[in-house]
């Protein structure tokens, strides 16, 4: 009991000294949503019916469960999750990375925004359903964890900078420990987020069949 309340506090005093960064970057990543649910209408007439046809094809192999075996799928999304928070973790050790830092939380946006602005285009409340079934799950993991990396990069850079090389107070190796340490707990929580990804996910998605069929057949296929 007394460890939660320890874990508690800090994870509260952490947020609060924190809190315009995690403002930044929640407001940067709510940014690239939007701007991703705006390019959907920018998409031409053959762009659409392409996207369309790929997600015919998803949802009738999904239909068939012929998608990627849940063991394949695990490997493939541990490898990304990995290479991902392995470069913010790099990118976070310098002042140079902070900007892609932040383009990574941005980007991450704007591909969320352009998947659900696209569904709800074409496929209205049904599309919202399955964007939701599909990608809230994992990303209650992900966006979290690349949050939390992000401001721990940018707090550290900036740290490293002010009180390291101009002022050279203090020791660095305390604070380099602590950030790698906020690094392996989101890189566990990526973990997570790939066992829901491969496990999880599917079965969700192929629980909204009866909804997916509707959509199936209203999708060109070429």
């Amino acid at each position: 009991m007394g460890r939660k309340h320890y874990w508690s506090q800090a994870i509260q005093a952490h947020v609060q000294s924190q809190k315009s960064l995690y403002i930044f970057v929640i407001v940067l990543f709510l940014t690239g949503v939007v701007f991703g649910a705006v390019i959907v209408n920018m998409l031409t007439t053959a762009q659409r019916t392409g996207l369309s046809s790929y997600l015919g094809h998803f949802f009738k192999e999904l239909g068939r469960g012929s998608i990627a075996d849940s063991e394949i799928a695990l490997q493939h999304s541990i490898g990304e999750h990995l290479k991902t928070i392995g470069l913010m973790w790099l990118l976070g050790l310098s002042v140079i990375g902070i900007p892609i830092l932040c383009l990574f939380l941005f980007f991450k946006g704007m591909v969320i925004g352009f998947t659900v602005g696209f569904l709800v285009q074409q496929f209205s409340w049904t599309g919202l359903w399955f964007a939701f079934v599909s990608i809230v799950p994992t990303n209650l993991f992900v966006i979290p964890a690349m949050m939390i990396v992000s401001v721990a990069g940018v707090y550290f850079s900036v740290d490293l900078v002010k009180n390291h090389i101009i002022a050279h107070r203090g020791s660095l190796y305390p604070k380099f420990v602590s950030y790698c340490g906020v690094v392996v707990m989101m890189a566990c929580l990526m973990m997570i987020s790939s066992l829901v990804e491969a496990y999880l996910s599917p079965m969700i998605m192929r629980g909204s069949l009866p909804e997916i069929a509707s959509i199936v057949s209203l999708l060109p296929l070429v």
